[in-house]
């Protein structure tokens, strides 16, 4: 034992406490995160998601190779309907834009005949009242020269009374039968002008 005591003194043993942290190194990596042990490692990430990837997309041709049904041709059936069923809407829009169009040129040119209608009777009720103007004149004229002719056979009258009484009954006769031929004259004229 002494010899080991002298083999102790020479070489001395590492302390107990250097040995037991080297033990402990491989706990604290067990210690971190089964993410963060894979983040050390890309090329298992990258290998991994690539294998997924080709499971899916080898599942979906699997799928539609077994079930027989894929979308691109029932998309292209359904695009054309839809085109189909866009055309056929727009050309009944232009039908009716067009019918629109005729109906409102039709609305137009009744409009226009109604105006010039419109502008002839103006011109008739124009040219009427015109006439009606100048029949007034006229009948205001004739009115003033049958006052005028009134007025002479009365003067006239008047003064046929005045000699009649110095003539000889004879011509007094032939006076009243011309007076009443005035008067009648007078009468009838009267009766033309109430008309």
């Amino acid at each position: 034992m002494v010899e080991m005591t002298s083999h102790s003194q020479a070489h001395p043993l590492p302390p107990m406490e250097d040995a037991a942290p080297a033990r402990a190194a491989p706990l604290r990596r067990s210690n971190r995160s089964p993410l963060q042990e894979i983040g050390q490692q890309p090329i298992l990430i990258t290998a991994a998601a690539l294998v997924l990837v080709i499971l899916g997309i080898g599942s979906i041709f699997a799928w539609r190779t077994y079930s027989g049904n894929t979308p691109e041709p029932e998309r292209l059936t359904a695009s054309r309907l839809q085109q189909a069923r866009v055309a056929q809407a727009s050309e009944q829009l232009v039908e009716k834009t067009k019918g629109i169009e005729a109906t409102q040129q039709q609305s137009i040119d009744q409009l226009q005949v109604v105006q010039d209608q419109l502008l002839t009777m103006q011109r008739l009720l124009t040219s009427q009242q015109n006439e009606t103007r100048k029949l007034t004149e006229q009948v205001g004229t004739l009115t003033a020269s049958l006052d005028n002719l009134r007025q002479s056979f009365a003067s006239t009258a008047a003064s046929d009374d005045t000699p009649s009484a110095r003539e000889t009954p004879r011509r007094s006769r032939s006076r009243a039968t011309s007076n009443n031929r005035n008067r009648s004259k007078a009468a009838t004229v009267q009766r033309k002008r109430s008309r």
